[in-house]
């Protein structure tokens, strides 16, 4: 006989939704590890004493781990989800028959609070997992990747085009939400010292100035020219569509995008310490030592030994790493030289003498500086090249063989010292497997590898986010759940055999 089925539903009476959702349930561990009552203390700022009472600012942050877990991108299908998901209901603390909050609420929340709430949120996290145990500190892991915009190519326009169009706000000032919302001002009522004294501020204040923070000014671009006819493509041509996002190569061609900057603790546990997002025409190696030295101050943590790959291996970032007692262990650029010919590695200095020895025992005297470049230049005797033997491996110049040193190169010895150690070819093997699959998890499972928001203050705001939401994955193992629903079956939440892609 066949079987027919009706829709007919009876009221459910002496029945909750604390009963409805397991006490197994995913979102029960969360609830259980992470008490997100914090982050009222972390608004308060942006709220005024009187009025109608907003949303709680737990239910907003509770939401965006929900989207976070089930790898959904916006925020209207965000509320379609929990309506409908029990656990998720629970959750965020809303009855069966309670109308949850509308999409345009949590968007216009998010540019309340703007870029800094979320770091400081991620800097909480941080702080609990050094609580639990989790961080090291003894090494330290950087790498950046590569994330599409959430804007075509085609979008490009001239810049002057653009300003035309925009008139004074774009010529004379940052463009209204182009770094977002500005924090509030809380004034102390017993302000204390911190800091240098009052003879060493201004000089401080003036040093501080001359540099660029890219922590600080949220990843943005340094549009100061270094040379005079440096032009970057972003300096003349902008998009309508998401006016930070700049030319990118991937594998398909050139499109626009950013750059994520991950530092990653060297434990176990792969914490996130830092984590930053720049456009996509900023070389990956330059927030390398704002994020490690905001690491080192912030988190009081001071690493053995930083490792990244030959993006890294810069002059700067190996004094300034060299002189703070960390050791570099980066790929050095090799020492150009024609081929054929004998390499810089074959002449040997001597420090007291400040001279190199050529493999034929010629002494090269110190010649010259090259203060634009910092060098200095050791060139051997012309009439002495010219009637040594080995002049057709050396050089096919007529006026000696010059060698060209650093003023630094000392630091650079060091690092070349470490190159043959084995502490060194482990730190490199290691990275490879430590800061990669970090990547790999927030593209291949919360939705990183296509930025969802426009603009680089939001783009920050979705890379703290995601990092923030590995970190809290790991406090999960730490308590011996490592289980998880799968992004694009979120139903599966308790039968899923799928656990936190490398989380433990």
């Amino acid at each position: 006989m066949l079987g027919i089925k009706t829709r007919e539903f009876a009221p459910v009476e002496h029945l909750t939704l604390e009963e409805l959702v397991p006490p197994d349930h995913c979102y029960r561990h969360v609830d259980r590890v992470l008490d997100l009552r914090f982050v009222r203390e972390l608004v308060a700022p942006y709220y005024a004493t009187g009025g109608r009472p907003s949303i709680d600012p737990v239910v907003f942050f509770k939401l965006e781990l929900v989207m976070f877990f089930e790898g959904i991108r916006s925020e209207r299908q965000l509320l379609r989800v929990v309506a409908d998901r029990l656990g998720a209901r629970w959750y965020v603390g809303y009855d069966l028959d309670e109308p949850l909050p509308d999409h345009s609420s949590l968007t216009r929340i998010r540019e309340r609070y703007g870029q800094e709430v979320f770091r400081r949120f991620f800097a909480a996290i941080v702080e609990r997992c050094q609580a639990a145990g989790l961080v090291w500190g003894e090494e330290v892991y950087i790498d950046a990747t590569k994330m599409l915009a959430n804007a075509s190519v085609d979008s490009v326009q001239p810049r002057f085009a653009v300003a035309a169009r925009a008139h004074l706000d774009d010529l004379f000032a940052i463009d209204e939400g182009a770094s977002g919302p500005a924090p509030p001002v809380v004034v102390s009522e017993e302000p204390v010292r911190i800091g240098p004294s009052a003879e060493e501020a201004p000089e401080l204040a003036a040093t501080n100035a001359a540099r660029h923070d890219w922590v600080a000014q949220g990843g943005r671009q340094d549009r100061r020219r270094t040379f005079r006819d440096y032009v970057r493509i972003a300096d003349h041509s902008v998009s309508t569509t998401d006016p930070d996002a700049t030319h990118l190569p991937f594998r398909d061609g050139v499109r626009l995008g950013y750059q994520g900057h991950y530092l990653v603790d060297g434990g176990r546990a792969r914490i996130i310490l830092g984590a930053l997002a720049t456009p996509g025409e900023v070389p990956e190696e330059r927030p390398a030592l704002d994020l490690l030295w905001q690491a080192h101050a912030r988190r009081r943590l001071r690493p053995r030994q930083a490792t990244g790959d030959k993006a890294y291996g810069t002059m700067e970032i190996i004094r300034a790493l060299e002189e703070q007692g960390v050791r570099a262990y980066l790929m050095v650029s090799d020492r150009s030289h024609p081929p054929g010919l004998f390499s810089k590695d074959a002449f040997r200095y001597d420090p007291v003498a400040d001279a190199y020895t050529c493999p034929a025992g010629t002494i090269l005297p110190y010649l010259r500086p090259s203060r634009p470049q910092q060098l200095l230049s050791y060139q051997a005797p012309a009439a002495t090249c010219a009637a040594c033997p080995l002049k057709a491996r050396c050089t096919k110049g007529t006026t000696g063989r010059m060698v060209s040193r650093h003023l630094d190169e000392v630091f650079l010895d060091r690092v070349r010292i470490y190159q043959p150690t084995e502490s060194y070819h482990k730190a490199r093997r290691k990275r490879a497997v430590w800061v990669e699959p970090l990547f790999a998890e927030a593209k291949d499972w919360h939705g990183l590898r296509r930025c969802r928001l426009r603009r680089l203050w939001r783009v920050n705001v979705q890379v703290l986010w995601t990092a923030g939401g590995q970190h809290l994955k790991r406090l999960l193992c730490r308590q011996s759940w490592g289980r998880r629903p799968f992004p694009a079956a979120p139903g599966l939440h308790l039968e899923s055999p799928v656990p936190f892609p490398t989380a433990c």
